[in-house]
């Protein structure tokens, strides 16, 4: 049975929400008692920013603030609390001088390596870069850019392992035309990647193509990635408007993946959205993008509630002191909400 919470005492959500605090309506699916451990009785979400197009890729930078993409206007912006986000850097993706005629000419989904220093899919630019500092204008690696000589899709999202390699997908979403028919699409397939070691590449340095592994070739659309707490599995959604689903895999002591395992199929929920970002918390809980709103699974697989958001949701992280904020990318606007269990981040 599908059990409802709705927060009834706070303000109801319109087409004219202002930013900067504004608690909403907040209806909680709760498929199983195990939501209650995670979202309390009177959780609430709370827009923070709007008046975007599409918001993507949040990290939560431990000097205190939010840095966010937002595709469309090739951008990051930095969002600190209770403040108007600001622009950290643009251009974010595309820097070519000829223009870019896609949707999507920005960076995507970002990431911190074990040194804190941030690491990005550069999507549109159809590579995986990092930062050496937090200067937009400082010197920028190239740590992915090409597969056995051909050039990445779009690299989309990406998650570092406590062995320093570094998983990222590559669909086509960063292409002008987005399909795999586009006529500058070299590779066949949308990878998921496994790369060795990035975090000793040094500054200013070449990507290495050598230290760049396939590590699965049959998802039609790969996007949202993210380990386990303990990384015995990885965890890679597929946002295929004809395939909804995530999957599970094992994680090989050689970086490798095998025993793939169906976690969910929404293809035939015909609410708003789809699998996109997605992420766990520190007791093994699976928190994706997925239609209608924020899809939670528990370590067991089971999809034990979701968080209903009114506008599609793309992406999503784990913020504030505690880790217990979760931000989540909806479509033109940032929401968070305050869960009990504290977040996996980098």
């Amino acid at each position: 049975m599908r059990r409802f919470l709705t927060t009834s005492s706070l303000i109801c959500a319109s087409a004219a929400v202002a930013v900067f605090g504004q608690q909403q309506t907040t209806k909680i699916e709760r498929l199983a008692k195990a939501m209650d451990d995670i979202a309390p009785a009177d959780a609430a979400l709370t827009k923070v920013a709007s008046g975007y197009a599409w918001t993507e890729g949040p990290i939560w930078i431990y000097d205190g603030y939010l840095l966010f993409a937002e595709i469309p206007s090739n951008t990051i912006y930095k969002l600190i609390p209770n403040h108007k986000p600001t622009i950290f850097m643009r251009p974010s993706g595309w820097n070519q001088p000829t223009p870019f005629n896609g949707k999507e000419p920005g960076s995507n989904g970002m990431t911190l390596d074990s040194h804190l220093r941030l690491t990005v899919a550069g999507h549109a630019n159809r590579n995986v870069w990092r930062m050496e500092t937090m200067n937009p204008k400082g010197t920028i690696t190239i740590l992915a850019d090409s597969f056995e000589g051909k050039k990445l899709n779009s690299p989309n999202d990406l998650v570092y392992k406590r062995d320093h390699s570094l998983y990222f997908t590559d669909p086509p979403y960063g292409l002008e035309s987005q399909e795999d028919s586009d006529p500058k699409k070299e590779l066949t397939l949308n990878g998921v990647y496994r790369l060795e070691n990035p975090v000793n590449q040094a500054s200013g340095s070449k990507p290495d193509p050598s230290k760049l592994h396939l590590v699965i070739s049959d998802l039609t659309r790969p996007n949202g990635i993210a380990f386990s707490p303990d990384e015995k599995y990885l965890y890679v959604n597929c946002s295929d408007v004809k395939k909804k689903i995530w999957m599970r895999y094992t994680v090989q002591p050689n970086g490798d993946v095998a025993d793939p395992k169906l976690i969910a199929d929404a293809t035939s929920d015909k609410r708003e959205g789809g699998p996109d970002g997605m992420k766990v918390d520190q007791r093994g809980n699976i928190y994706s993008t997925g239609p209608g709103g924020i899809w939670i699974f528990s370590p067991k697989l089971e999809h034990i509630g979701t968080i209903d958001v009114s506008e599609r949701t793309g992406n999503l992280n784990w913020g504030g002191t505690d880790g217990k904020t979760l931000y989540i990318m909806a479509s033109g606007s940032l929401y968070t909400i305050r869960l009990k269990i504290p977040g996996v981040r980098p």
